[in-house]
């Protein structure tokens, strides 16, 4: 009989930090535990995310290099790490698990000083800056990589590779066979820039598309996520081509449509290489240059590096270097193929057992019923 835990999850407000989050949140649940969700505005607004999950939005103060963030940014976690611990009073969490971002250091710090176990997940091959701070006090340090930059050695005790969790449907798909294709078939084409979307994706993509071969060029389907303020230059692009496509500022279905795609074209976030090899999808990614610390570009190295995926610096990311990059792939379909076999050689389908399993070894087991839901102070 398993004992029931109350786990608080701290995750920032973009996909990368909240998808995991929301993996293991199931996974937990799915055990029998209670689990509280701390973001922040963005991250609450995420859709197909956390439903029926208490969800604490906390003021996640961010210190930058502008002197003038200090003294508002210190007030904002102090502030948070006040509401943080209120929250844990009735809680009671066993652990407090965080995934990065800024609203996860008010949150860790009121574990910190209320005795309370904690745990971190890097999703990054290069430790966050927020996983920085935390590092020499976890209880944990979960990675996504066998190679993970800015681990401190004085760490490696504490430090598990667990790999990147991702949703239990997009694991499935990693099971299945990759869609068929022939010279003649449909080429379908999965175009996402992550959960805030990417401008340069939105250039280059449909303009990149159009310079193909007509035979080629007539064989494709696009689905496309875009940012809010592109998404309709980039739909009358594509129809003034004749390149069937849609166009959306978010896919709250992406396991359905990367079941559907032969070929992703992204950014290299953490949780788009993780669904890419967890699934089994070629890709021709784009790392983010202002990433912190460029960890996109290490993110993608170990996937280039096993032949699932081609990696495009941006400042080379042109219309016709795409066009000839979708050439060599479009035509070779057991290329293609075969791609898809070496990126699911460096997925971690079990990472959301694996760190699930992690975590319920530390902090206390709760007793009595999940509490009530708290007053709407958090909101």
């Amino acid at each position: 009989m398993s004992i029931t835990k109350h786990f608080v999850l701290a995750a920032g407000g973009t996909g990368g930090h909240m998808v995991p989050a929301h993996a293991l949140a199931a996974e937990l649940t799915a055990r029998g535990h209670h689990v509280a969700l701390i973001t922040d505005a963005r991250g609450a607004k995420i859709p197909g995310l956390f439903d029926g999950v208490q969800t604490h939005i906390l003021p996640a103060g961010r210190l930058t290099k502008i002197p003038t963030s200090w003294v508002p940014g210190v007030r904002a976690i102090l502030s948070g790490r006040t509401m943080a611990k209120q929250l844990y009073k009735s809680f009671e969490p066993s652990v407090v698990v965080g995934f990065g971002g800024y609203p996860a250091f008010p949150a860790l710090a009121a574990a910190f000083g209320m005795g309370i176990a904690t745990a971190v997940h890097e999703q990054n091959a290069v430790l966050g800056r927020v996983n920085r701070l935390v590092g020499g006090r976890v209880d944990i340090i979960a990675t996504s990589y066998p190679d993970t930059a800015r681990l401190k050695p004085a760490w490696k005790d504490r430090v598990h590779l667990v790999g990147n969790p991702v949703r239990e449907s997009v694991v499935k798909l990693g099971t299945q066979e990759y869609p068929p294709l022939d010279e003649n078939g449909i080429f379908r084409v999965l175009v996402t820039g992550g959960s805030q979307g990417a401008t340069v994706l939105s250039r280059v993509v449909p303009e990149g598309l159009a310079m193909l071969p007509v035979a080629l060029r007539r064989r494709l389907q696009v689905v496309q996520q875009a940012r809010a303020e592109d998404v309709e230059r980039v739909r009358a692009a594509y129809a003034a081509r004749d390149i069937p496509a849609e166009v959306h500022t978010y896919l709250t279905d992406l396991p359905e449509r990367l079941a559907w795609a032969h070929l992703v074209i992204g950014r290299a976030g953490a949780s788009t290489i993780s669904e890419l090899t967890a699934a089994g999808r070629p890709a021709i990614l784009v790392p983010l240059p202002s990433a912190m610390d460029d960890h996109q570009t290490a993110n993608v190295r170990e996937m280039v590096a096993a032949g699932g995926a081609r990696a495009i610096a941006e400042e080379d990311f042109t219309p016709v270097e795409l066009a000839k990059q979708m050439q060599k792939l479009g035509l070779d379909a057991g290329g293609l193929a075969n791609a898809a076999k070496r990126a699911l050689t460096c997925g971690r389908p079990n990472a959301v057992r694996d760190l699930a399993d992690l975590i319920e070894r530390i902090g206390p087991a709760v007793d009595g019923p999940a509490p009530v839901k708290l007053k709407e102070a958090y909101a």
